[in-house]
């Protein structure tokens, strides 16, 4: 079992930064490969990005690629987005997400742990 925390979100005026971090209960965070989903208002929930177990691998949404960076703290249990040049249009419920196989990444269906989401707003 592993559970998921989010935090780090908020309130932030277009071109600023926010890092979102999500801290994981148990000794098999690093074991999970760990992804970042969003979901804004009246839409479906998006893939953002994704880190595997061992950091060897990364994938991006190409709407985060270039601006936002996915990291990992085995030692600490804690995954983390760090996001730059955000955009109105990034505005959404951030959930981290876990699984074990990097097959399927970009579908939350792939995610066997799920947080509970921190919000962010990017306003103009």
């Amino acid at each position: 079992q592993v559970q998921l925390v989010e935090s780090g979100g908020g309130l932030v005026q277009a071109g600023g930064s926010l890092r979102l971090s999500c801290a994981a209960s148990g000794r098999t965070f690093r074991n999970y490969n760990m992804g970042w989903f969003r979901q804004a208002p009246g839409k479906e929930r998006e893939f953002v990005a994704v880190l595997s177990w061992n950091a060897a691998m990364t994938y991006y949404a190409d709407s985060a690629k270039g601006r936002f960076t996915i990291s990992r703290d085995n030692a600490k249990n804690t995954a983390y987005l760090q996001m730059y040049s955000l955009k109105p249009e990034d505005t959404a419920i951030y959930y981290c997400a876990a699984n074990r196989y990097i097959t399927g990444y970009a579908h939350s269906a792939a995610y066997d742990y799920w947080g509970q989401g921190t919000q962010v707003t990017v306003s103009l």
